[in-house]
């Protein structure tokens, strides 16, 4: 790999950034909520919104949560953890879209979950998703850690099982279109060591 790679936490003013690699990360998901914030007159863009959701101050899944890997002075990936407490029961899904993933999260209150994990296509292959998942498990104390992936992401999901997690359950996704490809919200968990 050319370059070191720092692990360190994300700053607000990176918000942008962040949104991109979120977007990345869930394989256009989070650009597609946002886009809800376009129709109701919240924001001009989906990205827009996605840079101002990731800019709040509270709520799980903001910059707080987010660390970010650099090489060479080029922010290159973004993971965003937090623990999943009992609150996550009482979450009602906003869309029909969300109802799976809730569902999925309900199963693991009391872990600490993994949002988002996404690095840049020119930077993949070099150990960085491997040195945010490690950042993530070591941020998680005691505690179990788990995500969420597509079934059909089979690299993502090569890359969790290398690092100690399986395959715990499962939930159809509804499609965010006519003709979206069918597939199923995969939860894995790792547990405490």
């Amino acid at each position: 790999m050319t370059g070191d790679v720092t692990i360190r936490p994300a700053e607000p003013t990176e918000a942008a950034e962040l949104a991109v690699l979120v977007d990345i990360a869930s394989h256009g998901f989070a650009s597609w909520l946002w886009s809800g914030a376009v129709l109701s007159g919240a924001a001009d863009t989906a990205f827009e919104r996605g840079r101002n959701k990731l800019r709040e101050d509270v709520g799980p899944g903001n910059w707080r949560d987010a660390v970010v890997a650099d090489v060479e002075d080029e922010i290159v990936g973004v993971s965003i953890g937090y623990g999943i407490d009992a609150s996550a029961v009482e979450i009602e899904a906003k869309h029909a879209v969300i109802e799976p993933l809730l569902a999925l999260q309900r199963r693991v209150v009391g872990h600490w979950f993994i949002d988002s994990l996404g690095v840049y296509r020119h930077r993949r292959g070099r150990g960085i998703g491997r040195r945010l998942i490690a950042h993530e498990i070591a941020r998680a104390g005691s505690a179990p850690v788990s995500l969420i992936t597509e079934s059909h992401n089979e690299a993502a999901q090569a890359l969790y099982r290398k690092n100690g997690f399986t395959e715990t359950d499962r939930a159809e996704a509804v499609p965010l279109f006519d003709g979206s490809r069918k597939h199923d919200w995969v939860l894995f968990t790792r547990k405490v060591a």
